[in-house]
This record gives C-alpha cells, sequence and structure tokens, in this order.
C-alpha cells in the first residue's frame, strides 16, 4: 500500500515529499532514511583518493575538469533523494512541494532556517537566480531541463514556484518537478554571474554540511564540516555528514594511487579492476584484516563499458561497419584472460534491471509504441532473441570473423594483402581508439589486435586527462571507452545522452552522435509516463532502438560493487538500493586520527 495515497494521486496541495510514479516510500514522519547508523559517532576525517586531476571548483559548467564532489558536500539541492528508492525525493532546502495532476507546475516552500555557510537566509530568490544563471550558462544539462520552465513566480521570500512551458497531453514532462527539485541553489550575493561559466578556484559557498578549507590545484582539496550547519537535524540528513574533515587526494597513474592506499595515505578505495581484485589485495594489511575488502550488491542497472562510435565520423557511418566490428570484440577470451571471468557481458544500455529489453519480447505497449517507427528495431531485437556473439573463447575464432568479413564486403570493403580496403575509393578502413589510463590502453592493443585479424587498423592514442576531457566535451574522436550511469528512473538526462538535440551540442554525453526520431518519441514517452508499467515499457523501447543501432562494441559490467577500506571506517549493515554511500560512514571513535 502506498504511504501516502494523497501524494499518489498528485492532489495539488504542499507535501514533504514527491515521487516520480506513485507514492515516497517513506511516511511523512520518517526519523532517518532506512540505510543509514542514526546514531553514527560524529568526528575524525576520511581521505579519499581520486584517479584524475582538477583544475576548477565550479562543476555546474563545460570548461575544465571540476572537483565533482561540490555537490551534496557544500552546494546543497530543494529536495534529497532516498536511494532506497527509484526516484523518490524529500524535503532539504525546501520543507514542501506542490504540483498538480498533470505536473503544470511545482511550488517549493523553503525552510526558513536554511542558511549559507556566510550566514545569509537561502531564499526565493536565490532559487530563481540558480535556475537563470544554470539555464543561460550551465553545463548542457542544465540548459535543455531548465528552458523548460515557462515562468517563475515569487508570491513570498521563502516561496518560489515554477511554470512549465509545452505541457499537455502531448507535450508533458512529468519529471520536471523532481528536476527542479535536485536544482543545485547557489548564493545570488556571492556568485560573478559575468564570470560563471570560467573556470575558477574561489572557494565557494554553499549551504550544506561542509566548506572548502584547503585547496592544492591538481593534488588534494580539503572539505571541513560547517560547525554552523543549518541541516544537522533534518530526517534526511541523520546519520549522514560524520566526519569533521574530508580530504580527497588526486593521482595521475593507476599503479600509484594503489600502492598510496596500500600504504595508508588515503581510507576508502572502490576498486574496478579484476586482476588488482584478484591478486593485490594480498598485502599484510589486507591478511591481518586491518584493510577490509567487500563484494556489495546493488539495485540499480550495471555500470556496462561499451566501445563508443562516434557516428559523426565517415569511418563509422555505415551501420554494417560498426555491426562488424562489433563482431571482432572476442568478449570470451579478453574475460579469460585478462580479468579472470569476473566480467558479465553487456548486452543493454540497462543492463540487469527490469529495464533492459534483453531476452525479453516487446509486449504490447512497447509495440504500440515502435508501430510508428517499423525500421528502428531490428526482430530479434524486438522478439527478444538477440545476443552479442559468443566465440570458442580462443583467439582464432573463424566463426565470428567469416561473419564480420561478409558484412564489410556487403559495405563495400575487400582485403588487399592484410589490409582491408574500400573498393571504391582504396582508402584503408583505419580509425583510433582514444584512452586516458594504462588499463584502458592495454584493452584498446588487444581489441585493436583481433580487429586488426579482419583488416581493419585501429590505432591507440593514450592522452592526458585534460586533454581527454577537452575532446570528449568537443566530440573530437573515433572511438572511446565510456559508460553511462543509469539508475531505476532515468528521466530528462537520457536526452542528453541520445537526444538528437545534444548530437549537436558540445559537452552533452551524445557521444554516439545519435539522431533518431524514434529515439526523441521514447525519451518523450518516459518522460510522459504516470504509472510504472508505461514507464518501463517506453525505457524498454529506447533501450531495443539503441541495441538496433549498434551504436556501441558491448564490452562489459561487474555484477557487485568493490570497495576496500580501513578498519578505522566504519559503514551501517544495511546498504541502499543502489549500493554503498561514503556520506553514511563514520570513523571509529577508538583510533587516533591520522
Amino acid at each position: 500500500m502506498d504511504a501516502n495515497p494523497t501524494i499518489a494521486m498528485h492532489a495539488a496541495a504542499p507535501m514533504p515529499a514527491i515521487a516520480m510514479h506513485g507514492a515516497p516510500l517513506l511516511p511523512d514522519d520518517f526519523v532517518a532514511l532506512p540505510y543509514v547508523n542514526p546514531n553514527a559517532p560524529k568526528g575524525g576525517a576520511i581521505i579519499e583518493g581520486v584517479l584524475g586531476t582538477f583544475d576548477s571548483l565550479n562543476p555546474f559548467i563545460v570548461l575544465g575538469l571540476p572537483l565533482q564532489p561540490i555537490r551534496g558536500y557544500v552546494v546543497e539541492s530543494l529536495l534529497a533523494r532516498n536511494y532506497d528508492e527509484p526516484f523518490s525525493l524529500y524535503g532539504l532546502l525546501a520543507r514542501t512541494v506542490e504540483t498538480d495532476d498533470a505536473r503544470n507546475y511545482v511550488t517549493f516552500s523553503l525552510n526558513p532556517a536554511a542558511r549559507f555557510s556566510d550566514g545569509a537566509q537561502v531564499t526565493a530568490e536565490d532559487v530563481k537566480f540558480s535556475w537563470q544563471l544554470l539555464r543561460d550558462h550551465g553545463r548542457p544539462n542544465y540548459r535543455t531541463y531548465y528552458a523548460k520552465v515557462a515562468k517563475v513566480e515569487i508570491p513570498d521570500p521563502l516561496t518560489v514556484r515554477f511554470d512549465f512551458a509545452d505541457n499537455g497531453d502531448n507535450g508533458s514532462d512529468r519529471e520536471l518537478p523532481l528536476i527542479l527539485g535536485l536544482m543545485p541553489v547557489l548564493p545570488k550575493h556571492a556568485v560573478d554571474a559575468a564570470n560563471f561559466e570560467k573556470t575558477s578556484l574561489a572557494k565557494p559557498i554553499g549551504s550544506g554540511p561542509y566548506v572548502v578549507d584547503k585547496v592544492d590545484v591538481g593534488k588534494s582539496v580539503s572539505f571541513k564540516r560547517n560547525p554552523n550547519y543549518w541541516g544537522n537535524n533534518l530526517p534526511i540528513n541523520r546519520g549522514k555528514w560524520n566526519f569533521d574533515t574530508v580530504r580527497f587526494d588526486f593521482y595521475r597513474d593507476g599503479n600509484s594511487y594503489f600502492e598510496a592506499f596500500k600504504a595508508g595515505l588515503y581510507d576508502v578505495r572502490s576498486e574496478t579492476d579484476p586482476t588488482r581484485w584478484k591478486t593485490g589485495y594480498d598485502f599484510p594489511a589486507a591478511r591481518n584484516g586491518r584493510v577490509i575488502t567487500e563484494a556489495i550488491p546493488n539495485g540499480l542497472p550495471k555500470f556496462a563499458s561499451d566501445y563508443v562510435f562516434n557516428t559523426r565520423r565517415p569511418v563509422f557511418a555505415d551501420i554494417r561497419v560498426r555491426q562488424a566490428i562489433a563482431l571482432l570484440f572476442n568478449f570470451q577470451w579478453i574475460n579469460r584472460n585478462f580479468f579472470f571471468n569476473f566480467y558479465k557481458r553487456s548486452t543493454s544500455f540497462f543492463d540487469d534491471s527490469e529495464l533492459s529489453a534483453y531476452h525479453r519480447a516487446a509486449d504490447a505497449r512497447e509495440r504500440a509504441l515502435l508501430a510508428p517507427y517499423p525500421d528502428a528495431v531490428r526482430p530479434d531485437v524486438l522478439d527478444g532473441t538477440w545476443s552479442p556473439p559468443i566465440t570458442d573463447g580462443s583467439d582464432r575464432d573463424r566463426d565470428t570473423l567469416r561473419r564480420a568479413l561478409d558484412l564489410l564486403k556487403i559495405a563495400g570493403y575487400e582485403l588487399n594483402g592484410t589490409k582491408l580496403r574500400n573498393r571504391a575509393t582504396g582508402q584503408l578502413l583505419a580509425f583510433e581508439i582514444m584512452v586516458t589510463t594504462r588499463d584502458d590502453e592495454r584493452l584498446a592493443l588487444a581489441f585493436a589486435n583481433q580487429v586488426a585479424r579482419a583488416g581493419i587498423t585501429a590505432q591507440v592514442r593514450l592522452v592526458d586527462a585534460v586533454q581527454y576531457q577537452q575532446r570528449l566535451d568537443t566530440f573530437d574522436f573515433d572511438m572511446i571507452e565510456y559508460r553511462w550511469e543509469q539508475s531505476l528512473s532515468p528521466g530528462n538526462e537520457q536526452a542528453v545522452y541520445w537526444g538528437s538535440a545534444a548530437a549537436d551540442q558540445d559537452g552533452s554525453r551524445n557521444y554516439m552522435g545519435v539522431r533518431s526520431k524514434a529515439v526523441d518519441a521514447m525519451i518523450a514517452a518516459m518522460l510522459r509516463a504516470r504509472e510504472r508499467p508505461d514507464f518501463v515499457a517506453a525505457v524498454r523501447a529506447l533501450d531495443r532502438i539503441l541495441i538496433s543501432g549498434s551504436y556501441v562494441v558491448p564490452l562489459f559490467y561487474l555484477p557487485d560493487q568493490w570497495i576496500a577500506r580501513w578498519d578505522y571506517i566504519a559503514r551501517p549493515p544495511r546498504n541502499a538500493l543502489s549500493g554503498y554511500l561514503p556520506e553514511t560512514w563514520w570513523r571509529v571513535p577508538t583510533q587516533a586520527v591520522q
């Protein structure tokens, strides 16, 4: 039964929470989130390691390599997630949220206690300012989302109402009240709007539990707890933000990054390398229990990696070329020889979840959505029989090579000696794989050897993190390895990932260059859906179109989250649906702070 049936009916009355579909899980009087320790001790420090670098403290713009933890730690939003639900939000800066059945508008009533770290009250003017600033100067996702607001009204200093454009039965976007609820709220009095789009190392002022303390550019950033944080006693915060100081140390090289953890230079590590997970944690502190390793399951779509074809490039314009190259990735050989068979093969853009279309036949809802686009989905994807190729596990599988060469021949290529050339132009079939770490380079070189069996030339280019991000933002690459992190409630961000309008928008994540009316229609249907079954149908239909377009070489995913932590860092016994959350951890008081 719904916890709040009045919310389920979307009554136009102020409520303390809102759900994307149905009603929020938690009752109005909840005292703490189910996956925290509400009595977690406060104090001490945690040091987290990060592979990479940064040159900006502004994560809201396209330029630069920003420090992402600014969100949450320093800058808050109107509402906050419960990570045990697909998509429900509860009061943070906003005390209540109000919308109508059609979700044509949303009104937020601010908590009068909310304060920025400089002591200034958070007001409706700050909210309006933040919306306008991010709409005009923020990252593409903000510009896309917030441009859907037609009007903003401030009936009183602590109330703000957003009315949405292009609503109604054919154009409503039911996610917008929640999208606005997650908008970062910046202080109007302390932001230089004229220079907002420039990278900056100025310490931002926010309303969150921490303030920026020390910055060593490119190397580390320290946060310290704001002793006057206004939101300490909110139910959404109870049991969270337990450390007095949080420091993020950055490492450029994967090996030095791991060795630093072994030496105790940082406290917690997320591991993604199967080889290291299998063989690397046999060091004294791990053997004697001072370092704890855990495999944590989660209920989200798995974060699968893919090799992404940039279809803006002529070499990848022909789908048959993309299909042939995808056939040549020998997952079985790679998984056994590189990864101890820890990985599972990626088969969907929503792997291992109810949103995946893989091995599910399209139901009546999906078929109705896809009917206007009869050529958008392959028959074997529509009926749920499609699978990625399974090789014999050797590095000389002849069947997939033959199938790939047959496709390439139809696409106009033929072998000339050991090289594949276009019959009409004589041009080599060649492309570049851009990577930014040695581990990625190793995998890319193995894939380059696999495609070379078909006469295809794949060059692997290793670039630094700054150049890599710049080239991603401007789509200046042939192929990259990438993963789109998905939730159980995908929404407006899907337009940034695959929408036609994002294909030519620098800074978007439509790295494939997808331009498809069918994709755009499924995203719109997903955003219109009122009930979960209609929503799931739209997402699965989107998944089928993307699979059918052969925009990626499906790689693999880890079924669990792997973490290692020193034993003086404790966590709640229960994890959220989304997995582990460092903001719920604490330092064991009996241990000395290092």
